[in-house]
C-alpha cells in the first residue's frame, strides 16, 4: 500500500501544500550545512581571536596564582573570587560564543525561513514502528549518510596526511620547543588543518543539502486525487459552484422573461436570436430587456406574442443587437438609425390599428 500510495504521488507540490509542510516544521534541512558553519566559525574564531583570548585568561590566572596567599578562604571571599572569575570568562569568551550561535542559527536561517512549530515533537508510531525503522536503516537517506560518512573520513585522513607530513620533522622536535613556540606551531598546524577540513565540508555540505532538497520535494509531492481535494477546499466544490450558477442564469432568465411584457418591439433573425428593447418618450436611447437564441428566443417570441408585444424580422440588426447590447444596456450608437426605422415603424403600425379601431 505504501509503495502503490508513493507511486501514486506524481504531481509537483502546489504552493499550499509546500506552505503547510513548513507549518509543520517538514522543511529540507542538511545537517552538514550547520557543521559546515560551526566549522567555519570555529576555524574563524582560532585564526582570529585565540590570542586575545589566550592574553584575557592568562593575565587573570597570573594575577590570580601570584597572589594567591591573600585570597581570603572563607565562603563570602571565595563566592566574590568566582563571581570575579565567571565575569572574567564571559568577557573574554563572549564574543566568540556569540559568533558560534550565530552562525549555528545562519545555518539554518540560509536553508530555509524562520519555523516555529511543535509538529516535530508530537509523538508519531511510525517512529517507533519496525517497519518504518528498518526503512530508515536500509532506505536512500541511511545509504546516503553511510556514503557522507565513508568520504569523511577518507576525506580528513587524507588532509591529515597532506599537512601534517610535510610538518613531520617540526613534529619529532616538539618536545623541545620552550611552551610559547609550541602553542604557536600548534595554532598554525590546527588552522591550517581546520581550513583544510572547511573545503572540503563545503563540498559535502552542498552535496548533502541538495540531497536532502531532493528528498523533502520528492515527499511534498501530491496524487491527482489530493490536488482535487486542495482545489475543492481553496476553491470550492465544482459540482456546488455549477449548481450555483445553473441557479443564477435561472433566475436571470425568469426576471428577463417577466421584462419581456413590457418591452416596445422583439428583433428576430427569425428563428435563432430574439431581442427585446423597450423604449418611451423621453429615454435617450432604447434599452434591452431580453435577448437569446433557439429555446430562448423561441420562449421570448413566446412571451411576446401572448402579450401583444410586436414582433419585427430583421436578421442583421438581430444579429448585430445579440452580439453588442447587455441585458438592462442601451443599444449602442451605431445600431441608432436602424432600431429607430423599426420602433417608428411599429409606432406607426399601432396608431393605425388605433386609427382603424
Amino acid at each position: 500500500m505504501a509503495d502503490d500510495d508513493k507511486e501514486s504521488k506524481t504531481q509537483d507540490p502546489t504552493q499550499k501544500r509546500l506552505d503547510d509542510a513548513l507549518e509543520k516544521g517538514d522543511v529540507a534541512k542538511s545537517q552538514e550545512v550547520n557543521t559546515w558553519f560551526v566549522i567555519a566559525a570555529s576555524t574563524l574564531l582560532l585564526s582570529s581571536f585565540s590570542g586575545s583570548i589566550s592574553s584575557g585568561i592568562e593575565v587573570p590566572m597570573r594575577n590570580l596564582l601570584m597572589n594567591l596567599h591573600q585570597i581570603r578562604v572563607d565562603g563570602p571571599g571565595l563566592l566574590a573570587l568566582t563571581a570575579r572569575l565567571e565575569w572574567m570568562l564571559i568577557g573574554v569568551l563572549g564574543i566568540p560564543l556569540l559568533i558560534l550561535i550565530i552562525a549555528g542559527v545562519g545555518s539554518n536561517l540560509i536553508q530555509h525561513r524562520l519555523v516555529w512549530s511543535a509538529e516535530p515533537l508530537t509523538p508519531k508510531f511510525s517512529k517507533i514502528s519496525p517497519m518504518a525503522g528498518a526503512a530508515r536503516l536500509f532506505g536512500k537517506q541511511a545509504g546516503a549518510n553511510f556514503l557522507k560518512g565513508l568520504f569523511k573520513v577518507i576525506a580528513l585522513g587524507t588532509v591529515m596526511v597532506l599537512v601534517l607530513w610535510p610538518e613531520r620533522h617540526r613534529l619529532d622536535a616538539m618536545v623541545r620547543f620552550d611552551p610559547v613556540s609550541l602553542m604557536n606551531l600548534t595554532k598554525t598546524i590546527s588552522v591550517q588543518l581546520m581550513g583544510t577540513v572547511v573545503a572540503m565540508l563545503a563540498v559535502v555540505a552542498t552535496l548533502d543539502y541538495l540531497f536532502q532538497y531532493r528528498q523533502w520535494f520528492e515527499r511534498q509531492k501530491m496524487s491527482l486525487q489530493e490536488i482535487k481535494e486542495e482545489y475543492k477546499q481553496s476553491e470550492g466544490d465544482p459540482h456546488i459552484k455549477g449548481r450555483i450558477r445553473q441557479i443564477r442564469v435561472a433566475r436571470m432568465r425568469k426576471r428577463m422573461m417577466s421584462a419581456v411584457p413590457s418591452a416596445s418591439v422583439i428583433i428576430t433573425n427569425p428563428t435563432h436570436y430574439a431581442v427585446a428593447l423597450r423604449y418611451e418618450r423621453g429615454m435617450p436611447a432604447p434599452i434591452c430587456v431580453a435577448k437569446g437564441v433557439d429555446l430562448i428566443a423561441l420562449k421570448i417570441r413566446e412571451v411576446a406574442t401572448a402579450n401583444n408585444v410586436p414582433i419585427v424580422e430583421n436578421v442583421p440588426l438581430a444579429r448585430a443587437l445579440h452580439a453588442s447590447v447587455e441585458i438592462d444596456d442601451e443599444i449602442p450608437v451605431e445600431h441608432y438609425h436602424a432600431v429607430a426605422e423599426v420602433i417608428g415603424y411599429v409606432m406607426r403600425l399601432r396608431r393605425g390599428l388605433m386609427g382603424a379601431g
